[in-house]
């Protein structure tokens, strides 16, 4: 049985009568890149700072690691670390100070640690320069050494890749991915950035106007309905026909170089043994369907929340 590391509790918080957050049931588990996902004032920021003991919710409560963070904050959150919103920095201070620094208003600081996290984020090279001389994407990533340097088995993560250019964003995707396979860290992130999330959760759950709309495994939400698919091949018509009759597939679309259609995705092989069996050329199958094409979907099937 895989370990619960986060749970919420139908977590409720209003703001002027409006709820911020509607009675939401969260399961993170251990080894989880879990995305949060919902478009901006959807209720994620709200969470998360709920998460961290910083607003206290109207009602529900929170696990972490089993602990009540109601009743037991302190060793609730003593294995958790993150980011809520952006880091701010001493800029005129390097990264290492910076970590320095924040560590020791706990009362202890490891400097093996430190460099260890900055190592970890790619940033020991520019352990001794000053932040203002970091770009975004290496104050982000400053950001997550911070998180790391507790040695917490739980990171929650609040937009990281916000505001960055393509490269930055893929140092962030890769360091999550080098977090939770290599370092063993349960990883929490939320994001509106529907395809960096694709890439790299292994589960997830959608929410709009503080209400979950759907949880669950990355794989299983995309396969549960038809996909649509671009297949690369040198003989439309003949493959029109197989998809009709053998398939009874009538809602394809001809294209310059192949055809695109909405397809279960367990009979993809069949389909293609069909073509290459009638001699047609397969160059590419391509899904055409992305998160972002699924989240749309779920939040305009919930608009009346």
């Amino acid at each position: 049985m895989n370990e619960l590391v986060l749970k919420t509790n139908n977590l409720t918080k209003t703001f002027k009568k409006k709820k911020a957050v509607d009675s939401l049931n969260l399961e993170v588990l251990k080894g989880d890149v879990f995305g949060f996902l919902g478009p901006n004032g959807a209720g994620k920021s709200t969470t998360i700072r709920m998460l961290f003991g910083l607003i206290f919710p109207d009602c529900g409560d929170i696990e972490i690691f089993g602990k009540s963070l109601k009743n037991n904050r302190r060793n609730a959150l003593k294995d958790v670390g993150g980011i809520v919103e952006k880091s701010d920095f001493y800029l005129y201070l390097t990264g290492y100070k910076n970590l320095e620094l924040l560590s020791s208003l706990s009362g202890k600081v490891d400097k093996k640690r430190i460099f260890e996290v900055l190592e970890i984020v790619g940033l020991k090279e520019r352990a001794h320069d000053k932040v203002k001389t970091y770009s975004h994407g290496m104050k982000q990533r400053l950001g997550i050494a911070q998180a790391l340097v507790s040695n917490p088995k739980l990171i929650i993560l609040d937009e990281p890749t916000n505001g960055l250019d393509p490269q930055g964003m893929k140092e962030i995707r890769d360091l999550i991915k080098e977090l939770s396979s290599s370092q063993n860290i349960t990883v929490f992130i939320s994001s509106h950035l529907l395809n960096e999330i694709e890439q790299i959760a292994t589960r997830m759950a959608i929410i709009n106007q503080g209400k979950l709309i759907t949880q669950g495994y990355v794989k299983d939400l995309l396969n549960s309905e038809e996909t649509k698919f671009f297949f690369k091949i040198d003989d439309k018509e003949k493959a029109t026909n197989i998809l009709t009759e053998k398939y009874s597939i009538t809602d394809i679309t001809i294209l310059e170089d192949g055809l695109e259609c909405k397809l279960k995705n367990d009979i993809i092989p069949y389909v293609n043994k069909s073509f290459v069996e009638s001699n047609i050329k397969v160059y590419a199958i391509t899904p055409k369907r992305t998160l972002e094409e699924y989240f749309l979907s779920v939040t305009e099937n919930n608009e009346k929340y």
